[in-house]
């Protein structure tokens, strides 16, 4: 099973237990026992699906006798009044699950539709867009997911699959050089990635001389990045990968692919993506 999908089905189930407890009464109050309705859900702003799936999931653990129809498939592009999903049954199961299943498309087609915003400000430049760590606990693989059908790339899925070595690594190892080369032959054993962090061209000198995967320039001014790429250019193959860290925005975001690097890793993906609107409206019954 997908990650992602794992994620969704124990997510979904803490989400529903969250929001319903005991019952929904204020359905079970107002809705007639046994009334039944369709249900279209709307995206109410433009921007890219992401979610369909799992907002599907969250009908049908709320009650397996809805038809849940999906129109489309994540990454397709919306306008305001396209609609997503399809649901016919019980309407006291369509008005529990709601808002449940909404908020699982709002977060997730936020994320996505801020990462094509940034795929599309540095489009032609070949650099890439990567996402970070800095995602909401419990979340990180839907989260992901939302970022790579944005058309984003993952840094890495956690402190186990990547060695990423930051100022604090540095100073606790006693400089960039012998942190890197502590690491090394672990991640070699492992085959894990080696990348180090550098805030200079003095420690990006260091750095190479022990020749980790990838280079992570973090918060250094155009001028700067563009410096390191062509000192890391100038290396024989394979050389490392760079990445531009910090200070990355919508409206710098080009600037800096067009210094060379590789990729760019924008915490904002994660950790501060608007959320996309969407509404449910019921009829027939």
């Amino acid at each position: 099973m997908r990650p992602e999908v794992a994620a969704a089905a124990e997510l979904t189930r803490m989400a529903l237990t969250e929001d319903v407890g005991e019952a929904d009464w204020t359905s079970e109050w107002t809705v007639p026992e046994g009334r039944t309705g369709v249900a279209r859900v709307l995206a109410k702003s433009p921007g890219i699906a992401c979610g369909l799936h799992v907002a599907e999931h969250v009908f049908l653990e709320v009650d397996r006798e809805l038809d849940v129809g999906v129109d489309g498939s994540d990454g397709r592009h919306l306008e305001p009044g396209d609609a997503v999903l399809r649901v016919e049954g019980s309407l006291r199961s369509i008005l529990t699950a709601e808002r449940t299943a909404l908020n699982f498309l709002a977060r997730l087609s936020g994320i996505a539709t801020l990462t094509g915003r940034f795929v599309e400000a540095i489009a032609g430049t070949g650099c890439r867009v990567s996402d970070t760590r800095k995602t909401t606990p419990g979340w990180r693989w839907l989260e992901k997911y939302a970022v790579g059908i944005g058309g984003g790339m993952s840094h890495r899925a956690g402190l186990y699959d990547m060695v990423l070595i930051k100022e604090n690594h540095i100073r606790a190892a006693g400089g960039v050089q012998r942190a890197i080369e502590a690491a090394l032959p672990g991640a070699r054993r492992l085959g894990i990635e080696v990348e180090v962090e550098v805030t200079n061209l003095d420690e990006l000198e260091e750095a190479l001389a022990a020749g980790p995967d990838r280079v992570m320039l973090d918060n250094m001014d155009p001028e700067g990045l563009a410096a390191g790429v062509v000192r890391v250019q100038g290396l024989p193959e394979p050389r490392p990968l760079v990445e531009a860290s910090g200070g990355v925005s919508l409206e710098t975001a080009r600037e800096i692919a067009l210094t060379g690097v590789d990729y760019i890793s924008v915490g904002a993906l994660t950790h501060s993506a608007p959320a996309m609107d969407y509404s449910l409206l019921v009829s027939g019954g």
